[in-house]
């Protein structure tokens, strides 16, 4: 009773709020008129209904990853790129750990939607992990480089078991132990889970 009543509330809002951040602004200026190419695709008529299908689902892949670009988790993502390029992540990895404040099983939902594999991706997602095998760096010293390295795969998994423990667990400390608490314990795991994966990055980096 205690969790339906108190924990599910706070991870409703925090879903909430991280749906509107995904969300919103409605306006985005996107690099071409999807809705024009997909209608194009609908009346090919040399294409088969399956190519037709595959096409506009790719279009519709590629919509929802600059839409979350251009929204305001997408700005975030951007914004504290710096703090995580020290553990070889670009901005896309930080959008799906801000999102998993929320619940950290939503951190591969997020990924298949940046990464242009799916809009409903899981860990078994094959497209996936082709899609994170092929993803580059596009700006900056590492242009060109590949995203996801062994290294790369290894501290991030690391970050996600030790980071921030999802919004019901800090409720659950706050009512039992107070807010100090649950502060303390946000910025304690999330500092861990920083170092594990700076020092697991860059001690394999030069050996």
């Amino acid at each position: 009773m205690q969790y339906l009543t108190k924990m599910g509330t706070v991870i409703l809002v925090a879903s909430l709020v991280i749906w509107a951040l995904g969300y919103f602004p409605r306006e985005v200026n996107y690099s071409k008129d999807y809705a024009q190419e997909m209608a194009l695709v609908a009346q090919d008529s040399v294409l088969t209904d399956e190519t037709k299908a595959q096409q506009i689902e790719a279009l519709e892949i590629s919509q929802a990853a600059e839409k979350m670009e251009g929204s305001y988790i997408g700005r975030v993502g951007h914004f504290i790129a710096p703090v995580i390029a020290p553990l070889g992540y670009d901005w896309k990895i930080g959008v799906s750990i801000i999102t998993g404040l929320a619940a950290k099983e939503i951190v591969i939902s997020s990924m298949g939607v940046l990464y242009q594999s799916d809009l409903e991706a899981d860990e078994s997602s094959a497209n996936l992990k082709e899609k994170l095998q092929e993803q580059t760096f596009t700006s900056g010293d590492r242009a060109g480089q590949k995203v996801f390295t062994p290294l790369v795969a290894y501290s991030f998994m690391l970050f996600i078991l030790i980071y921030f423990p999802c919004v019901a667990v800090l409720a659950a400390i706050r009512r039992e132990a107070g807010l100090k608490w649950a502060v303390f314990a946000a910025l304690y795991t999330t500092g861990c889970a920083w170092l594990v994966a700076f020092c697991i990055y860059q001690i394999g980096q030069v050996l």
